[in-house]
């Protein structure tokens, strides 16, 4: 996986399943917290936004192409099913062969990307739309015979995806990104408890978004250069914070203010962000130190292992692979030191 990849999946799956990562938890008892784009029919009922603008500055010739893909999560509703000798029964939990099974949601990736497209030649519009579906699997007893059914139910999402640009100068022009969600869905009642959950399944959650450019490059909002300054400031983010990236490790250091590719990310970032090489792979809780979280993990009681592993397919996989971590792989987590650089004499 190359580096902009991991930190752009690494941000996508931010806060989607918190440690101890058990369905019991309270801190998951409300999911789905960052870069959420719900229905324009239903989000103001429930106090989140139905769009997501992404606009940063992109300096070089008039030519220059750009390919934007557009990721998010969308929200999957499991239902556990016990065979009775009457059908099917909904349950709340189901045990086969000692393996807990739990009635939740889940969450998918979803990946929309928009073919290339010249500033110069106007606006251009994407359509969304991914059609709804379920699928099942079946639980079986060592015997072979089956003691019930995991139902997995996902909604049709649709949106748009506007790109469009206005030029700064000669040379610069300032390229915006709107993010709409069209999807159909009941009404929820205003300030009605639970409303925002049920909405969730029709949302793009986490949304992210990365721009790529063939020539050109784009500018840092963060630390643009000074002529650029207003400019930057000007431009209008909403939802979103967009960053530098690159595959380049010393990029930072190379072109601190401009890169070919920017992520634009519901969780705040600064430039050329990075995944520690130490690490060993995703938690949900880039914010945190993956020694700790690791050790907290191993630290559960077999039931509460147990519960996590009925919760959700990647809590059972970070469980496997915390279990698997050799002592060298755990001490390398400890700390080191990227780089050294002078000490400034205090005057």
């Amino acid at each position: 996986m190359d580096a902009v990849e991991k930190i752009a999946r690494a941000c996508l799956y931010e806060g989607y399943l918190l440690w101890p990562y058990r369905r019991g938890a309270l801190k998951n008892a409300q999911r789905w917290t960052f870069g959420g784009v719900y229905p324009r029919r239903c989000g103001g009922l429930i106090g989140e936004q139905s769009r997501m603008r992404t606009e940063v500055l992109l300096r070089g010739s008039p030519a220059a192409k750009l390919t934007v893909h557009v990721r998010f999560l969308q929200v999957i509703d499991r239902q556990v099913y016990r065979n009775a000798p009457t059908g099917p029964v909904p349950v709340d939990e189901l045990r086969v062969e000692g393996h807990s099974h739990l009635t939740w949601q889940e969450a998918t990736e979803r990946r929309w990307v928009c073919p290339p497209w010249s500033p110069r030649r106007g606006p251009r519009t994407s359509t969304v739309d991914i059609a709804a579906g379920s699928d099942r699997e079946a639980l079986r007893a060592e015997s072979g015979s089956v003691a019930g059914t995991l139902v997995r139910n996902w909604q049709r999402l649709t949106g748009s995806v506007r790109l469009s640009s206005v030029p700064v100068t000669d040379t610069v022009m300032r390229v915006t990104v709107d993010i709409e969600n069209t999807s159909p869905c009941p009404l929820p009642t205003a300030g009605a408890r639970g409303a925002r959950d049920a909405m969730a399944p029709y949302a793009f959650v986490s949304t992210h978004t990365v721009l790529n450019t063939d020539s050109g490059e784009f500018v840092s909002l963060t630390d643009p250069p000074a002529e650029l300054l207003e400019a930057a400031a000007a431009c209008e983010n909403v939802g979103v914070w967009p960053v530098l990236v690159s595959e380049d490790p010393q990029a930072a250091q190379h072109s601190p203010h401009y890169s070919s590719e920017v992520l634009s990310s519901p969780i705040t970032l600064y430039d050329y962000p990075a995944v520690a090489p130490e690490s060993p792979g995703d938690l949900f809780d880039g914010g945190e130190i993956d020694q700790l979280l690791i050790l907290s993990v191993l630290s559960l009681t077999p039931r509460e292992q147990d519960e996590a592993r009925a919760t959700d397919p990647r809590a059972r996989e970070i469980l496997d692979r915390c279990a698997a971590l050799e002592p060298e792989e755990l001490a390398a987590l400890h700390g080191t030191i990227r780089a050294f650089r002078p000490v400034l004499e205090k005057r």
